[in-house]
């Protein structure tokens, strides 16, 4: 015996992974969510932050720990000396931004946009930066181990004194890379 079943009737007929409206203002833990927002040290661990806009934050020693921020928009945002740790920024911008001293260890960073960020003297160690742009990013002194550069993009980055180990370069282009004083930065690109 066949049973006849209306679409309207299944508990299940479209799946949606829209997330609810976010509240206005957007505060987490006492920081408003807006562009300009002046919030050193402020506490995002874990805080879902996808698709959020801090372009030209002041965001310098704030700990993102592990928090989603796939999608956001930091341009021109300081975050020098934030705790990045694990966080998931796949996918984002951060033009501009500086991650001076910042931890990044275990940082998704796949597909994100880093022209002219400087991460300068950061802990990279087992970050990803899988088909990343980062067209004139810096990374003086940075420590690079065990990261994934797999078909990033690294044109005129700085290598400066920066210390990379056992990181993944396939594909990786860093045309016209100043490596100078680079321990095990792929001078023979």
């Amino acid at each position: 015996m066949l049973c006849a079943v209306s679409s309207n009737s299944l508990a299940y007929d479209k799946i949606k992974n829209e997330k609810p409206p976010r509240p206005d203002p957007w505060i987490i833990n006492g920081c408003e969510i807006k562009p300009k927002t002046v919030c050193p040290n402020a506490d995002f661990k874990h805080a879902d932050l996808a698709q959020a806009d801090l372009s030209g934050a002041d965001l310098r020693g704030a700990q993102f720990t592990r928090a989603d921020m796939r999608g956001i928009n930091l341009t021109g945002a300081d975050l020098s000396g934030a705790d990045l740790e694990s966080a998931d920024i796949r996918v984002s911008k951060l033009i501009n931004t500086k991650l001076i001293s910042a931890n990044l260890r275990g940082v998704n960073l796949e597909f994100a946009r880093l022209k002219g960020a400087n991460m300068s003297y950061a802990d990279l160690t087992a970050a990803n930066f899988e088909a990343a742009k980062a067209y004139k990013a810096v990374f003086v002194g940075a420590k690079i181990i065990n990261a994934n550069f797999s078909e990033a993009k690294f044109y005129y980055a700085n290598f400066e004194i920066a210390r990379m180990q056992g990181t993944k370069i396939k594909f990786a282009i860093f045309q016209g890379a100043f490596m100078e004083g680079c321990v095990g930065c792929p001078h023979n690109w």
